[in-house]
């Protein structure tokens, strides 16, 4: 594997290519399945390159007093936490149905494994990668055996110190060393001068040989642009259909028209960057024509005067003539023909060497 990079269904990330945008769905899909297929051609119709679910063995997960707890939110679909965590599943079937699906569609389509039943129902289906949640940073024997299964992971880092990240790095890199580091602040949404998406840069310097990414919480759109410019190859935003429906990610998850300008900006930002060589282009030509300047007599000029100052001036448009930073070639030279106000003024229209005398 090439320093800093992952190939994903031969999708390449590194920092020359375009950013790998995920549309983070999780449980936004409410346990419809057909709703979720929605999502996925929405997401398509917006340009991401993948879409992105979240898989939890509840009975695994969670203590029975967890599961049991009532659940009174208004995002609530059952009475009682587990119950409602339930509704949100899909089965290791629909799961193959929806990987068929984004195939078709042409999308990466991978999960989040919340727990080990869930990481190895995911392999049975057959997904290319896998993604940590930050809650996981420091869970170490989950992340280990996703890390055996040799595919590409993407770990985020919210509420994690950089010891948590070293220590992380440290212990799977020997076992597979084929993933992405994500920033990403775990509030839903965080406030913004905690998103710290200068740690990017850190991670980048930390961790030469690994992609970097940005796990993007906030409820805007411009975030995803700072976090390219400081070297974030991978970007996940959560995405809806509906901010309005019902669920706790609902209300700062993008829907289409976000999602769709967040994947155009950063292919634009891609392409304007450029490559730092400063040249002219075509473009150009006519509106500068109009805005640059030429030097032109300032006022009737006889044939044989020396030329001053103030005898030049300049002027628009820059259609002929010579340009201003010239004039010093000029001045102290002898016209060798009269001048009309505003004629431009060329070299062939002066005496090689003043002629004073």
């Amino acid at each position: 594997m090439a320093k800093r990079e992952l190939i994903i269904e031969g999708v390449v990330i590194n920092d020359d290519s375009d950013v790998f945008t995920i549309a983070e769905i999780g449980h936004n899909h409410q346990g419809d399945i057909e709703k979720c297929k929605a999502m996925f051609r929405a997401a398509k119709e917006c340009g991401v390159t993948s879409v992105k679910l979240q898989k939890r063995d509840n009975r695994a997960l969670y203590t029975q007093a967890m599961y049991d707890e009532p659940y009174n939110s208004e995002n609530a679909y059952a009475p009682t936490y587990g119950a409602h965590r339930e509704v949100l599943e899909f089965s290791e079937e629909q799961y193959k149905e929806l990987l068929a699906y984004a195939r078709e569609l042409g999308l990466v389509f991978f999960s989040t494994a919340f727990d080990v039943p869930s990481a190895d129902l995911l392999e049975r289906v057959g997904i290319p990668c896998y993604k940590i949640a930050s809650g996981d940073l420091t869970n170490l024997p989950l992340v280990k055996h996703i890390a055996r299964f040799g595919k590409p992971m993407f770990i985020s880092t919210g509420g994690g110190t950089m010891e948590d990240v070293q220590r992380m790095v440290d212990e799977i890199t020997p076992l597979n060393d084929k993933f992405c580091i994500l920033q990403c602040t775990s509030g839903y949404p965080p406030a913004f001068e905690e998103l710290n998406i200068r740690v990017i840069e850190t991670y980048r310097n930390a961790f030469p040989d690994h992609v970097i990414g940005f796990s993007s919480h906030d409820n805007g759109i411009a975030m995803p642009l700072l976090g390219y410019m400081l070297g974030a190859r991978v970007l996940e935003k959560h995405f809806t259909l509906n901010r309005a429906w019902k669920g706790t990610d609902q209300a700062f998850s993008l829907e289409p028209a976000g999602m769709r300008r967040v994947v155009r900006d950063l292919q634009r930002a891609k392409i304007a960057l450029g490559d730092g060589v400063k040249r002219a282009y075509e473009s150009e030509e006519k509106p500068l024509m109009k805005m640059q300047k030429k030097i032109v007599a300032a006022r009737d000029l006889p044939a044989g005067r020396v030329l001053t100052e103030a005898d030049l001036t300049f002027k628009s448009p820059a259609d002929e003539g010579l340009r201003p930073f010239e004039v010093d070639k000029l001045i102290g030279k002898k016209l060798t023909q009269p001048l009309t106000r505003d004629q431009a003024v060329t070299f062939d229209m002066v005496a090689k060497a003043a002629d004073v005398a």
